[in-house]
Order: C-alpha cells, then sequence, then structure tokens
C-alpha cells in the first residue's frame, strides 16, 4: 500500500494559497482608498456651502444691524468676522443697490 505525501502540494493548491490572500488584501485596499476619495469629495463640497452660507448670513446680518448691504466682501471680513481661504475659494459678490441682496457665490479653485 503507498502512502499518499501530505506535505506535497499540487501547483493549483500552492496558488490557490498563496494568491487568495494577496487577492484579497489588494480588494480591501482598493475599497479603502475609494472610501477616503469619496469622503475628501464630500469635505470639500461641505467646506463650499459653509462658506456661502456663512457670508449669506453675514452679510444679512449687515444689513439688519446697518440699514444697508456691504459694497464688498473685504468689509465682511474685517467688520463680520468672515474669513475666506483664498488658496482654495474665490467669492463671487455682486451687488446691485444698498437695499437688494447682492449676488453671492463661491467658487472652488
Amino acid at each position: 500500500m503507498k502512502r499518499k505525501n501530505i506535505y506535497r502540494k499540487g501547483v493549483f493548491d500552492f496558488l490557490r494559497s498563496a494568491l487568495l490572500p494577496v487577492i484579497f488584501t489588494v480588494v480591501v485596499m482598493l475599497i479603502i482608498v475609494y472610501g477616503l476619495q469619496q469622503t475628501a469629495m464630500s469635505s470639500k463640497s461641505e467646506g463650499l456651502k459653509i462658506l456661502e452660507d456663512s457670508v449669506r448670513r453675514a452679510v444679512a446680518k449687515c444689513y439688519a444691524v446697518e440699514g444697508s448691504y456691504p459694497e464688498n466682501v473685504a468689509y465682511l471680513e474685517e467688520n463680520y468676522g468672515i474669513h475666506i481661504d483664498k488658496t482654495r475659494y474665490v467669492v463671487h459678490y455682486a451687488i446691485f443697490a444698498s437695499n437688494i441682496m447682492p449676488d453671492i457665490m463661491v467658487i472652488e479653485l
């Protein structure tokens, strides 16, 4: 009776035992990278919305306190505590009249 060698594996068994963990690890790493990218994109869009909302609130506050809308964004930065990261965002602020709400748009660079 011939004994079967339990230590001897075939090529298929070797590939399965060596490649399966590698493939699993690569798939898990790709899922993690994709999740981090989605989180970063969500964070960017949320920062844009927060800045636009804070500029609009400061404009409304200025109108309530002073009776007219500010001439430019620099006035809001000086007097109402708005901080704009000029390396990341551009604020389009177009005023038509002192008693009409200005057009406010925040654009990411």
